[in-house]
C-alpha cells in the first residue's frame, strides 16, 4: 500500500480505540457520556484534519497542546477526552477520557 503523502489526502481519521471510549460510558457514573461520546467519534471518524488548525477550525472548544495532543471538551465541558494525533497518517490515539477533575491530575503532554 502507498503511503498517505503518495496516495493523496485521506478521507476520514482513524480513531484508535473505540473500546476506551465505550469502558468508560458503561460505568455508570459516567453512561451520561455516551451519546456525548458517540457523537464525537462520528465527528473525529469522519474528520480530515491534516494539521491541527483544521481541528480547531472544526472543533473551536478544542484545545491543541504539545506534542500533536489535542483536548476535546465532551458533554459541555462535563469530560475531557485528549487525543495524540498522527496527521500525515490521519490516526487519532485516544489517550485519556475522564471528568474535569481527572483530567487536572494528568501531565496532557506525556500521557
Amino acid at each position: 500500500m502507498l503511503p498517505i503523502w503518495e496516495r493523496g489526502r485521506a478521507s476520514s481519521v482513524r480513531v484508535i480505540a473505540r473500546k476506551i471510549l465505550r469502558d468508560f460510558w458503561v460505568k455508570p457514573t459516567y453512561a451520561d457520556a455516551e451519546q456525548p461520546l458517540k457523537a464525537w467519534f462520528k465527528l473525529a471518524e469522519e474528520a480530515d484534519w491534516a494539521k491541527p488548525s483544521e481541528v480547531k477550525q472544526a472543533l473551536g472548544s478544542s484545545s491543541i497542546v504539545g506534542d500533536n495532543r489535542v483536548v476535546f471538551n465532551i458533554a459541555g465541558n462535563k469530560y475531557r477526552l485528549v487525543a495524540k494525533i498522527n496527521y500525515p497518517y490521519r490516526v487519532l490515539y485516544i489517550r485519556f477520557i475522564g471528568t474535569h477533575r481527572q483530567y487536572d491530575f494528568i501531565e496532557v503532554t506525556e500521557i
